[in-house]
């Protein structure tokens, strides 16, 4: 189960990083996002307000994510595996002369 909550989670996020790239900001961005690059597909308009739905959405599958994977692995830190918790191995040999 936690193996395919990554495995989506990755692709939401690689999804976000893109879409948030193509925007159009003020400093210019990547500039994919206006209508002068989508051709008569959509307005620039009605470009802006896809990828700020799609960026809400994937945002909303971000953190619905992030916590349904905390809360699996809620009690996965319970089994510690700290090798400063164990004990010391007392291997006395005697020195070689």
């Amino acid at each position: 189960m936690m193996t395919i909550l990554l495995i989506l989670h990755l692709i939401v996020t690689i999804a976000l990083i893109g879409v948030v790239l193509i925007q159009r900001s003020e400093g210019g961005g990547l500039g994919i996002g206006s209508s002068q690059g989508m051709g008569s597909f959509m307005t620039g308009r009605g470009t802006t307000n896809l990828l700020t739905r799609t960026t809400s959405v994937l945002a909303l599958l971000f953190m619905v994510l992030c916590l349904a994977m905390a809360i699996l692995n809620k009690g996965g830190s319970l089994r510690s595996n700290d090798i400063l918790a164990q004990p010391q191995s007392t291997n006395k040999t005697a020195p070689l002369k």
